[in-house]
């Protein structure tokens, strides 16, 4: 005699199979190698910013894991907002877009009054109290793939036509330019580098003109030097270009972090110092190092075979949505995959770039391995959309 003992109605166990069947496609059809890819550089990171911040006493009020834990909690968050975005999908958030984008642009104004609060020179956060702030800038990459993507893909999609029209892309254009002409006002240059190339990813992924790339371009090379000629960006941002354009025009001042930071990765040698063990690290040479500078860390403590690993791995993290946005058989999830490829690319560049003199100081942080809360936050929920897209393709594709 059987001592099965559920007593529900046939449909409720068939529903019941169903949603379980459904769950075990989901686990089998995401891209394991991309999440572990992810959860390694993640890893990597966390103890990174523990061995910058541990000996931190004016940092970490006297607690060696303080950083530590909330980066730790940060993280935890992050994949959190990656696993429902997963399961509410990026086709559900397409309709939630309209809303979104706009809560992200009131986000970003409120930089601009009382609520926004300066951190080492830049007014760029929304202090929350308690010693918490928020970064909107990071969500408006966001909300910037994702509207631009809806705008792009609706008529290529319904099937009325193979590529965006003029008025479309027009659309999406001003779409962009809505939060990041907010973002250089506050200024933070750094982010709009990072929309400019998000949008520049975006066209192309979408078939539009190559007339409105070259356009795009020629404007963006005007567009910098009347920001220049105009007075918009602030001294210590002309100070950080100068630095970058002549080393040696001011060591002590400008020029002070980039030299800390070559000095810090040279010392590395092959193997590194070992972790914890880094002289530059310890001595509080390098500043900022938990943050934008936390690649200095690895190349002093892990040496070059450590930081190689981390460029490795964001190698793997953006072969892997090359391969999702190659396989999605619908423009929208096309274009949403090649606006994250084109944020995690430049800005991983860009980060690891000017911690050894090739790009220009720009307040970054490394993708997955920089402490900080919204930026962790919104790099997961990108991952999140990225396997949504591969969840939701065609079992052909």
């Amino acid at each position: 005699m059987s001592t099965h003992s559920y007593t529900g109605k046939p449909w409720q166990e068939r529903s019941a199979w169903s949603r379980l069947t459904a769950r075990d496609s989901v686990l089998r059809r995401l891209d394991w190698t991309l999440l572990l890819a992810c959860v390694a550089l993640s890893a990597l990171g966390s103890l990174l910013v523990w061995s910058a911040t541990r000996n931190r006493t004016e940092l970490n009020e006297g607690d060696p894991q303080h950083f530590l834990w909330r980066h730790l909690i940060s993280l935890a968050i992050g994949v959190a907002l990656a696993v429902g975005t997963v399961l509410l999908g990026h086709r559900r958030l397409r309709g939630a877009v309209p809303v979104l984008y706009a809560l992200s642009v009131l986000l970003t104004l409120l930089v601009l009054t009382p609520l926004g609060a300066t951190i080492n020179g830049q007014r760029a956060w929304l202090d929350l109290g308690a010693g918490l702030s928020l970064q909107p800038a990071e969500f408006a990459k966001i909300t910037i793939i994702l509207g631009m993507a809806m705008l792009l893909a609706a008529q290529v999609d319904a099937g009325d036509r193979l590529h965006p029209d003029h008025r479309t892309v027009v659309q999406a254009l001003a779409l962009a330019a809505v939060p990041i002409g907010i973002v250089m006002l506050m200024p933070d240059m750094g982010s709009v580098m990072v929309l400019v190339v998000i949008v520049l990813g975006v066209l192309l992924a979408s078939g539009a003109s190559n007339r409105w790339i070259i356009g795009l371009l020629a404007a963006g090379g005007v567009g910098a030097v009347l920001v220049w000629q105009l007075g918009v960006l602030d001294d210590y941002q002309i100070k950080r270009f100068a630095a970058f354009a002549n080393p040696a025009l001011d060591p002590s001042g400008a020029g002070y972090n980039t030299n800390q930071a070559r000095i810090a990765i040279g010392s590395g040698g092959l193997y590194g110092k070992g972790l914890f063990e880094g002289s530059q690290t310890t001595g509080r040479f390098v500043p900022e190092q938990q943050t934008d500078f936390v690649f200095t860390v690895a190349g002093e403590e892990l040496g070059f075979l450590g930081a190689g690993l981390i460029i490795l791995l964001v190698g793997v993290v953006l072969w892997r949505a090359c391969r999702i946005a190659l396989e999605t058989t619908e423009l929208y999830g096309t274009i949403v995959a090649a606006g994250i490829i084109a944020w995690f690319a430049f800005q991983s560049f860009e980060n690891i770039g000017m911690t050894m003199g090739i790009m220009p100081v720009a307040g970054l942080p490394l993708p997955f391995v920089s402490y900080g809360g919204t930026s962790m936050f919104a790099v997961w929920i990108a991952i999140g959309l990225l396997q949504s897209i591969r969840v939701q393709r065609p079992v052909s594709a």
